[in-house]
């Protein structure tokens, strides 16, 4: 399989989030941000230059986040930049594990290779490196066994289609968790 271009990841994503979730996919930008929509402007989830890899992850941010939390700038949160302490690496390998095991998965589907990220070159020390990646990689295998969160169900399906790559193998099993979800918050 070929490797899908940042191009074709940004087709996939726009097409599939566009209309229902209001929001788009946009490369070129110098470092990753969110901007929620504002007025007839749809949200944006901006990704580094033309790097398929920053796509995937900004994307990543996005499936996970709550509805309060797309309402604000970068999601609302302050990202502390390389250079950081072994305690701000450790806070910051507790947030990254479930967007980069959705990385992964995305990247699986995308055919591009993926490694964990420490983002930390210039820190004290990038802490537990293989501990990470290990955490990263059991927490892809209980989203495959329980369900991927449903707008990454979403675009894993996309990309599927994108690569022309049969879409994982659980995804009669995601589909139903979203449905019986769907059903309960209805009945709720």
């Amino acid at each position: 399989m070929t490797a899908l271009t940042h191009t074709r990841i940004i087709e996939s994503f726009n097409r599939s989030f566009r209309v229902k979730w209001n929001t788009i996919l946009v490369g070129g930008f110098e470092e990753p941000y969110y901007q929620p929509s504002h007025g007839d402007c749809p949200a944006e989830i901006r990704f580094t230059r033309d790097y398929a890899r920053s796509a995937l992850h900004e994307v990543a941010h996005w499936c996970i986040s709550g509805e309060n939390r797309r309402e604000l700038p970068d999601y609302g949160y302050w990202y502390r930049p390389d250079g950081r302490n072994l305690m701000e690496q450790s806070e910051f390998f507790k947030v990254e594990v479930k967007p980069q095991a959705l990385e992964m998965a995305f990247s699986e589907r995308c055919g591009i290779s993926f490694q964990v990220s420490c983002d930390n070159l210039h820190g004290e020390n990038s802490g537990d490196e293989r501990e990470f990646e290990r955490q990263v990689r059991a927490q892809l295998e209980s989203f495959r066994q329980q369900g991927f969160p449903e707008r990454a169900h979403i675009f894993i399906e996309a990309l599927s289609a994108q690569a022309n790559a049969s879409p994982p193998e659980q995804s009669s099993a995601i589909s139903s968790n979203i449905e019986a979800r769907t059903r309960n918050s209805i009945t709720v």
